[in-house]
């Protein structure tokens, strides 16, 4: 469950840095969020003939030596370089200037559903064709999990709490309310926090396709993730990297720095009930839900707005809906809703950091990005997902859920920011 409450250390957002389908920034990010423009297109990761899903939101002429050393990005696999590239726009936005800094006070907390499995793939390739002894060195270090951390770690010199959260299509969101934990407890004063997923290789689409998770549409790419619509057919895969500098507030306010948002809550739990299917009542959703607004002290009548996980397969959406209303009750019709995922695809371990960075930005500017490709209105999924139109609404509390394979959950309660 969640850390025990909110207590007397607030933790600020700072900074924020991402790398989407939508473009390498977070104005890009929000620019294209906004104006409900879709991220995804025709898949060029792989063969699009070989797989019956034929789109994907990639990050677009991603170049990682733009920002790390051309040896350097060798060294590191794609979700790495995308997570490097996010932090240092985070870094930069936040003004926290590292030579200031007690190196020792300052950690990273990373999630990530796959880690490197492109490179995994490539080196299986390898193995078999030319051998074992022709793999590269550096693929241990270049596929672990936890190198996403770690390389963030060694880029800016952070030397303290290190962390990576593996909890599947949570990993983002999980990682964030981690770092929340770890700054109320006093161990550091600041946390660059958030996900990273670069998982479209042939192993990963095909292993999602033998299970039926993607989609099959045959029209338009830009149409393919359609969240809570009658038709949608399943999620559409993605890439993306998304980042917060987290602070404690005394910390932030004695460097002057620029208060984006409060994080307030957070709140994890477990379905333990099924593989890759959520609770049929969605059982662990509600939970997860709870605890994060019970950490954060908001009441269900508080929350202006949610982030829906919102995959776009049958079974997640409807079982989400289900979730929404079984601890909003009716209420649950009168809170604004809407998915990220509808325009940039699901990122997995990275989506939950830049929907985090979503209702950050929705806070700030007063408008509700859309639920684009809301056609066909489903019986099941009968509440408001903003359909196709952004909003104007003065939201000051936000909800943003994430539900992983294996039953995991994590919710995190954003806030705006007041003295």
């Amino acid at each position: 469950m969640s850390s025990t409450n909110r207590n007397e250390t607030r933790v600020v957002v700072t900074g924020m840095g991402a790398m989407t389908p939508l473009g390498k920034s977070v104005g890009e990010f929000w620019d294209g969020l906004k104006n409900g423009r879709s991220g995804v297109r025709q898949i060029t990761a792989v063969d699009p003939l070989s797989f019956p899903c034929k789109v994907s939101g990639e990050v677009q002429d991603f170049d990682p030596t733009v920002r790390i050393d051309k040896r350097e990005a060798r060294r590191m696999g794609r979700f790495t370089q995308l997570a490097v590239c996010a932090a240092y726009e985070a870094m930069e936005s936040s003004g926290l200037d590292m030579s200031k800094e007690d190196p020792d006070r300052v950690g990273v907390l990373m999630g990530s559903g796959s880690g490197g499995l492109p490179e995994t793939d490539e080196q299986a390739t390898l193995k078999v064709t030319r051998g074992v002894m022709r793999m590269s060195p550096f693929y241990i270090p270049i596929m672990l999990i936890n190198m996403a951390a770690a390389n963030v770690s060694r880029t800016f010199g952070i030397t303290g709490y290190t962390n990576t959260c593996a909890t599947a299509c949570a990993a983002g969101t999980q990682a964030i309310g981690e770092a929340v934990a770890v700054i109320r407890r006093g161990t550091a004063d600041v946390v660059l926090a958030g996900g990273t997923e670069s998982g479209i290789c042939e192993i990963g689409m095909g292993g999602f396709s033998t299970m039926h998770a993607l989609s099959t549409w045959a029209g338009a790419p830009s149409i393919a993730s359609r969240p809570f619509d009658k038709n949608r057919d399943g999620f559409a895969p993605a890439e993306g990297a998304g980042i917060l500098v987290l602070e404690s507030l005394d910390h932030a306010t004695a460097r002057g720095a620029d208060i984006l948002a409060e994080v307030t809550g957070w709140g994890v739990s477990s379905d333990a009930f099924h593989l890759v299917q959520p609770h049929e009542a969605g059982r662990g959703a509600i939970a997860a839900m709870k605890f994060a607004l019970a950490d954060a002290g908001v009441n269900l009548d508080d929350v202006d707005y949610i982030n829906a996980h919102g995959t776009s397969t049958p079974t997640n959406d409807r079982i989400e809906t289900m979730a929404i209303k079984g601890l909003f009750g009716e209420q649950a019709y009168e809170v604004p809703i809407s998915s990220t995922k509808s325009m940039i695809g699901h990122s997995l371990g990275a989506s939950g950091s830049l929907e985090a960075i979503a209702c950050i930005q929705t806070i700030r500017d007063g408008l509700i990005h859309p639920t684009i490709n809301q056609e066909t209105p489903d019986p099941d999924c009968d509440l408001d997902y903003v359909p196709n139109v952004a909003r104007e609404s003065d939201v000051k509390i936000a909800l943003s859920n994430s539900f992983g394979f294996g039953g995991q959950n994590a919710c995190l309660v954003i806030q705006q920011f007041t003295n």
